[in-house]
């Protein structure tokens, strides 16, 4: 059986390669791939691309031309693909997030679920974390999101509300307090501390507009994390009753 931490490494957010890779360029001469798939391989590259280049660069920074030249792919290539730039942010940014949350609702499952639920909130963050650390481009071009303007706002706000999933084996918590405010005010507040870590580096990525992180960054991915989901865990369970309970402890996110 594929441990939870396997099942995370071997997941590709956008912006974990580059376009350029040998093996991924398409080389001129008969192929045997289907136009389908060549329009596949593309996209990924194009994907990655954008990652990179809006981690770098900020949303207002990117430019189609440098996206192109990230993935090793044209600007008519590019336009075959997407109608602009908003529309290769916004697919880079959904398709990562929905891998990302499949990832942390099967460590969720895995890590305790309704019968130990601090625990599998830890097991679920661990996961969240450790992938923003292995995939700093992709961690800093979510930040970016909401430069994007009302289409960004609204595809945070989406993804936002699918969080709310790991609250339903929660208790009811405090009495006369509105149990869905309460959540999206958790929900907020995680995503918040995220967007914080971002922009110090804590991920081994430079801050959203690619400039050079400070503290933590120097020491590599992913350095200083693990206190970080502490923090994260007691912030989510701590509303729900269970402020003084020791929580169940996972590896830290490397």
């Amino acid at each position: 059986m594929t441990s939870v931490r396997g099942a995370e490494e071997e997941l590709v957010l956008p912006g974990a390669r580059t376009g350029r890779e040998p093996e991924r360029s398409l080389r001129p001469g008969p192929r045997r791939l289907t136009p389908e798939q060549v329009a596949s391989r593309q996209r990924e590259r194009l994907l990655d691309g954008v990652a990179r280049t809006v981690a770098a660069n900020g949303y207002t920074g990117a430019r189609i031309s440098d996206i192109c030249r990230a993935a090793g792919v044209t600007r008519p290539v590019f336009y075959e693909l997407f109608s602009g730039k908003e529309d290769a942010v916004l697919a880079a940014f959904r398709g990562g997030t929905e891998t990302v949350l499949r990832a942390m609702q099967r460590a969720y499952e895995e890590t305790g679920g309704a019968v130990d639920w601090p625990g599998a909130v830890r097991g679920g963050l661990g996961v969240l974390l450790g992938l923003l650390a292995r995939n700093p481009a992709f961690a800093t071009m979510v930040a970016e999101i909401e430069s994007v303007g009302p289409a960004g706002r609204r595809a945070r706000a989406e993804l936002l509300a699918s969080f709310r999933l790991f609250f339903a084996d929660a208790p009811a918590g405090p009495p006369g307090v509105p149990r869905d405010e309460l959540v999206d005010t958790v929900v907020g507040a995680v995503h918040a501390a995220l967007l914080r870590a971002v922009d110090e580096g804590r991920f081994g990525c430079a801050g959203r507009a690619g400039e050079e992180g400070s503290g933590d960054a120097a020491a590599g991915p992913g350095a200083g994390v693990g206190s970080l989901l502490d923090v994260l865990v007691h912030v989510v369970v701590a509303p729900f009753g269970w402020p003084d309970r020791p929580l169940h402890r996972l590896p830290e996110p490397s």
